[in-house]
């Protein structure tokens, strides 16, 4: 059964139609109109607006009723131009990359594909998250790849996330389908003003018989969170061990 959402048809195709209209009119706050850019803003309107499922053919039918209204149409275009302006003012690093660069390569042969890690780093004395964290992952003590140029290995957390942090790591080639192997990461934690941490876990993986290409977010470990302390505390804490 495959389940699709009408409302990323509309998007994309709303989406599309507004860059090539402010484009036409030479707008000078439209600094770019790559792909990459399209696809951030697509993705910024579908995290505002309702889905609308179908699961098969008398679904999609429903689509002419869609597409129709008028009223939801205007809605995605508002929201669109606002994305549309965010996105052209706040561009990631990678948006003038081609986007076979932005994507995950596939490779038909026997790999370890490793789920999404993502965690929190809190304060250790108030328990708030902390902004501005940088977090570097390892294996065998060398920095991890990641699977394509849209995500980042060392990474940052910030205020809008709430501390959080997320790594997908390229996949890792096998000698054949069903080996199990345990890996174990280390994740080294610096933030100014507290003292540098480091955490390690441990992921046990079966090899596929090629390389996944798409996210998956059920399939993802939830590191417990790491809870860092500014560093007068820290060496108050050390002096005090001493002295007892």
């Amino acid at each position: 059964m495959n389940v699709h959402n009408m409302m990323e048809d509309l998007v994309t195709a709303e989406v599309n139609a507004l860059y090539d209209q402010v484009k036409k009119t030479s707008s000078p706050w439209l600094t770019c109109d790559c792909k990459n850019c399209r696809l951030d803003t697509i993705s910024y309107v579908l995290n505002r607006i309702p889905p609308r499922y179908v699961v098969s053919g008398r679904g999609v039918t429903h689509s002419n009723e869609i597409f129709a209204d008028h009223q939801l149409i205007a809605d995605i275009s508002a929201v669109a131009m606002d994305g549309l302006r965010i996105i052209s003012s706040t561009k990631r690093p990678f948006h003038t990359l081609p986007r076979e660069e932005c994507e995950v390569k596939l490779e038909e042969n026997p790999s370890y594909n490793f789920p999404t890690f993502s965690g929190t780093i809190l304060d250790g004395s108030t328990f708030e998250p902390i902004s501005g964290v940088k977090v570097l992952l390892k294996l065998d003590g060398k920095v991890v790849d990641m699977v394509d140029m849209t995500w980042s290995n060392p990474t940052q957390t910030f205020q809008s996330t709430r501390g959080a942090f997320t790594f997908w790591a390229k996949s890792i080639p096998a000698e054949k389908s069903g080996e199990s192997k345990k890996f174990e990461f280390e994740l080294e934690i610096d933030a100014e003003g507290y003292e540098k941490s480091y955490h390690y876990f441990d992921v046990p993986i079966i090899s596929d018989t090629a390389t996944k290409t798409e996210l998956n977010t059920a399939c993802s470990i939830k590191i417990r969170d790491i809870v860092l302390f500014k560093r007068e505390v820290f060496e108050e804490d050390q002096a005090e061990s001493k002295r007892q």
